[in-house]
């Protein structure tokens, strides 16, 4: 079969005025490389996203963050008093940085908000309610936000488990 088409392309491309344009076909990037969602995610979040479950790939990511928090700040905890405890202003267990400034301290605070108001407003939802449906963009911002939290994380030293 393979000769047959070579020699229809041979015959089509010698009828004078016939051209086929070159095909050039660009490799498809999934949306987690150009959102450049954080590789440490566990697999599950990108299964579920992959297969249209946009709200549970959500709450699976900010799950992994939930843990990940209560590990490296041996915490018993879960949710809101999780991160409020653990990026505390005063001798928080995780320090983003070193506090010393007004803008340090902010920024501790700022970010205690940042991950218990994301547990409230977007896992919480996704945790108790089975009717929530999400768009492949809201997830992605969503997978964003987590990135975002997770890469802060990293950058204040702390050592995220891999993907699993």
């Amino acid at each position: 079969m393979g000769d047959s088409l070579s020699l229809f392309e041979k015959i089509v491309r010698s009828i004078p005025g016939v051209k086929t344009p070159p095909v050039d076909i660009a490799p498809v990037e999934h949306p987690f490389e150009s959102h450049n969602i954080h590789p440490s995610l566990p697999k599950i979040v990108l299964k579920l996203f992959d297969d249209g479950h946009y709200a549970q790939a959500t709450l699976e990511a900010f799950k992994f963050v939930d843990k990940e928090v209560s590990r490296l700040s041996k915490l018993n905890e879960s949710g809101f008093k999780l991160m409020m405890t653990a990026f505390a202003e005063n001798t928080p267990p995780i320090k983003l940085n070193d506090g010393g400034s007004v803008t340090e301290k902010d920024e501790q605070k700022g970010f205690q908000f940042l991950f218990a108001g994301s547990m409230l407003a977007i896992r919480n939802p996704r945790a108790h309610d089975y009717a929530i449906r999400d768009s492949p963009d809201r997830c992605l911002d969503h997978l964003s936000l987590v990135s975002a939290l997770l890469r802060r994380l990293e950058s204040a030293g702390c050592k995220l488990k891999e993907a699993s």
